[in-house]
């Protein structure tokens, strides 16, 4: 029998070749605290399932950590569909579509010939702890993409099917869950068994499936509305269904038939008349300070010189000030645990001269506002003087807008907030989402490569500080907002494509960010790509790619 050498957590055990990881892990399982869900084999990731065959080095991962929590995720989602099936028949389900994240939910819209009640959620559930307690393998096959185009005009899963009509993959993975068959971009847990944590509930016009968060992956917390996102995400929702642009195969679609410049018209058309009404909004509001807050990469900038147009459309005399050009120097900034510079930290800013110059515009005096240099990493002044008279309103766009500790010297009662963050509102296809935080991180991966001198393989390394530093600093404040306003656009990864894809192949195979830089292509892949000269030079997008009419 060949045995071969598997090094885990720097020791050695010997296996039959052949063994899966599977089979590995559970003799580990109690070194780890929470469970094993996938493995990386030689920095490679794996599924469970896979065995080993020669001697290599074994890493597992957990549901702690954000592969393994999205891992869980898809397992849970396949769980929730195959309960739905089984419950109501799938003559009597429509659609079933998963939507957007409020908080520890997942949002999903059903349509079918029985009622969404009370009573159906909970004989839903029911089935979903039964298949769990069951342990039952989640299996895998490949087959031809023209036969995974059959299939899933068999089982009703028409954006399956015209999502595939647009890969050019030979062959396709199918999961299967107790007879259910679906597709899912990403990898599955091994069984059923592990997906312990979940609950369901009635919201709004669906349902909301419960899942635990990364850091504490076996708790289902309290579920806390948040009414002003939630409406922010319906309203983009209801956009993309008067465009009929809801999934990647419908936007290819649109893209291969010639009609992308119509559809970027109509949605910068869409967005610009929301501006207008926040204009008007802040107009009635007889305020002097508009505060524009959001998460990295939301076309903060942008926004704010085509809200300043708005406001002088409704006669008011707008000047914005960017908080990013108060930076402290670079060697100034705080820290985070692991020692590197934590730029979303509100400390990053200087606020005593931020709020002397606030008070001193306040006061009438001219102020010299400062231009940051990200390359250099200091302050410059540059003659950018600016004087306030009576009728003027300050635009102050940052990611802390929103946390009047920014802002201290500032009446409260002056201070007009706006909440804004690129919500992605396209999804792969009807069981497949795509993540908001993935089309952030492709908007400044493609922007600091073009204006900040950073590779995309520092930005990759950097971006789990800076989503930690906006679950601390900026999403609680996002329901203090006056008004949201959602920045993506629903053709935008099209466009982002054919910028990212050059940078992320440059990114070398034997670093830690490769296993990222590779998720991402793959995605990429999805979406026929198209030229950015299209966009409208006062687009939010032009912030990223590139050509903005605006000093962005």
């Amino acid at each position: 029998m060949k045995l071969v050498k598997v090094k885990v957590n720097g020791r050695i055990r010997e296996y039959p070749a052949n063994t899966s990881l599977k089979a590995i892990a559970d003799d580990y399982r109690e070194e780890y605290d929470n469970d094993i869900i996938l493995a990386f084999v030689n920095n490679k990731l794996r599924e469970l399932f896979k065995t080993v065959d020669k001697d290599c080095e074994v890493r597992f991962v957990t549901t702690e950590e954000n592969t393994g929590h999205k891992t869980y995720v898809r397992g849970m989602i396949l769980v929730m569909l195959r309960a739905f099936y089984s419950e109501l028949g799938a003559d009597n389900i429509k659609k079933i579509s998963l939507e957007y994240t409020i908080g520890n939910g997942l949002y999903c819209d059903y349509e079918g010939n029985i009622p969404l009640t009370q009573e159906l959620i909970s004989a839903v559930r029911k089935r979903m702890q039964e298949l769990v307690d069951r342990d039952i393998p989640i299996n895998k096959r490949s087959i031809g993409t023209d036969d995974a185009i059959s299939l899933f005009a068999k089982y009703r899963m028409y954006d399956k099917e015209k999502l595939f009509k647009f890969r050019r993959v030979s062959k396709t993975n199918i999961y299967n869950l107790d007879g259910f068959e679906d597709y899912y971009y990403g990898y599955m847990p091994p069984s059923t068994g592990m997906l312990k944590y979940f609950d369901l509930m009635l919201y709004d016009e669906g349902f909301l499936l419960l899942l635990p968060n990364e850091k504490s992956p076996a708790v289902i917390e309290d579920f806390v509305p948040q009414k002003k996102l939630f409406y922010t995400l319906k309203e983009s929702n209801q956009w993309a269904r008067m465009m009929g642009i809801e999934t990647v195969g419908a936007l290819n679609m649109a893209i291969a038939q010639g009609k992308i410049n119509d559809l970027i018209l109509v949605h910068e058309a869409l967005q610009e008349k929301k501006i207008a009404r926040i204009a008007e909004a802040v107009r009635e509001s007889g305020k002097q300070f508009v505060m524009i807050a959001g998460p990295s990469s939301s076309g903060k900038t942008t926004f704010s010189h085509r809200l300043a147009i708005q406001l002088k459309a409704h006669g008011l005399i707008p000047h914005t000030i960017a908080v990013d050009n108060y930076f402290v120097n670079r060697e100034q900034t705080p820290k985070d645990e692991n020692g590197n510079y934590d730029f979303e930290h509100l400390h990053a800013i200087d606020l005593e001269q931020f709020n002397r110059d606030l008070t001193d515009l306040m006061g009438g005096k001219t102020v010299d506002i400062p231009v940051f240099n990200f390359i250099t990493g200091r302050r410059e002044y540059k003659g950018n003087c600016l004087t306030l008279g009576p009728e003027d309103i300050l635009v102050i766009e940052g990611i802390h807008g929103l946390n009047d500790e920014l802002s201290y010297s500032l009446p409260r009662d002056k201070k007009y907030k706006v909440y804004i963050s690129a919500l992605t509102q396209l999804n792969i296809d009807e069981h497949n989402r795509i993540s908001t935080t993935d089309g952030r991180l492709l908007r400044r991966m493609v922007r600091d490569a073009r204006t900040r001198g950073a590779s995309a393989r520092d930005t990759i390394a950097m971006w789990p500080s800076v989503r930690r530093g906006e679950e601390q600093n900026i999403f609680p404040f996002q329901e203090d907002a006056d008004i949201m306003f959602n920045s993506a656009l629903i053709y935008e990864l099209a466009v982002l494509k054919i910028y990212a894809e050059p940078i992320l192949f440059g990114i070398d195979r034997n670093c830690e960010e490769y296993v990222e830089a590779k998720r991402l292509l793959k995605f990429l892949d999805y979406f026929i790509g198209t030229p950015g000269d299209m966009v409208p030079n006062n687009s939010i997008l032009k912030e990223f790619i590139g050509g903005s009419c605006f000093k962005v």
